[in-house]
């Protein structure tokens, strides 16, 4: 089977953001090919601006995004 091409989305961003979106993208197909899983994204706004957003699949990735790098 091919790769798929990458995402608009993803080439798009730069960063921690798109850093996240990978990871997200890869909780995703992991869990398809195991067959099912659980997972949950939060985020929430901390000092300066900067997002704080926590992705749990298993084990739990965190994310500190800039008011700078989201999209305008």
């Amino acid at each position: 089977m091919r790769d798929a091409p990458v995402s608009p989305v993803t080439r798009a961003h730069r960063g921690q953001i798109a850093e996240a979106l990978a990871r997200i993208e890869e909780v995703v197909v992991d869990g398809l090919r195991h067959g099912f899983f659980d997972c949950s994204i939060a985020c929430e706004i901390g000092n300066g601006g900067k997002r704080q957003l926590v992705i749990r699949a298993g084990k739990s990735h965190k994310f500190t995004i800039p008011e700078e790098e989201l999209p305008r």
